[in-house]
């Protein structure tokens, strides 16, 4: 099995971002994006993933936080397609159903080199400490696209907003690391009757 790892780096007007992503780590987290409730999402996506994530971003948060959390979503999705390479080998589709307290979350995903993204559910507040709740499905969007892969985010309940936030990102994780595991059966191939994910 190659090294499944990349850092992908994107500045702009508005953000300067680097990060790096080893799909086979541990689930070490080293994020600092300024906008601490998203630090914290991520930090719990690399430990329920099993994922290896340093994150630096630098934005223009004089204005607001959106502009930080798109940018993130984006790079995150960029390093994510290109660790994932070929794509040969994996099992591809993941699923799970994750409680955090009264909040329920089903997440599912298919590594399909297409960016698709559907998420029913609402928040009750506009904020969680310094993200705007609005951008927390942004975010999710901006990463499939960029990754190019579908992705399915259901609320199925919940009161506290925290809450639902945490089981949306842990159930992505499981979802993510049950997708990107090696299947054996395929013997190296590629999981598409197409016989490519990447064209």
């Amino acid at each position: 099995m190659t090294n499944r790892n990349a850092t992908v780096t994107r500045q702009t007007g508005e953000t300067n971002i680097t990060i790096s992503l080893n799909l086979d780590g541990t689930g070490q987290a080293n994020v600092n994006t300024g906008v601490g409730f998203l630090d914290h999402m991520l930090h719990a996506l690399a430990r329920h993933a099993r994922f290896d994530l340093d994150v630096h971003a630098v934005g223009d948060l004089h204005i607001d936080e959106h502009h930080t959390v798109e940018d993130v979503g984006i790079v995150l999705g960029r390093a994510f397609g290109q660790a994932l390479g070929d794509y040969k080998g994996i099992v591809r589709m993941g699923q799970a159903i994750v409680p955090m307290d009264e909040a329920l979350a089903l997440v599912a995903v298919d590594l399909s080199g297409r960016g698709y993204f559907v998420f029913q559910g609402q928040f009750s507040t506009p904020r969680i400490g310094q993200l705007g709740t609005s951008l927390i499905p942004h975010f999710l969007e901006s990463m499939a696209h960029a990754g190019r892969f579908n992705l399915h985010v259901h609320l199925l309940a919940g009161v506290d907003d925290h809450h639902r936030a945490e089981a949306i990102f842990k159930a992505l994780a499981r979802a993510l690391d049950m997708a990107v595991q090696h299947d054996p059966r395929l013997a190296g191939q590629v999981p598409s009757t197409k016989g490519t994910l990447t064209e």
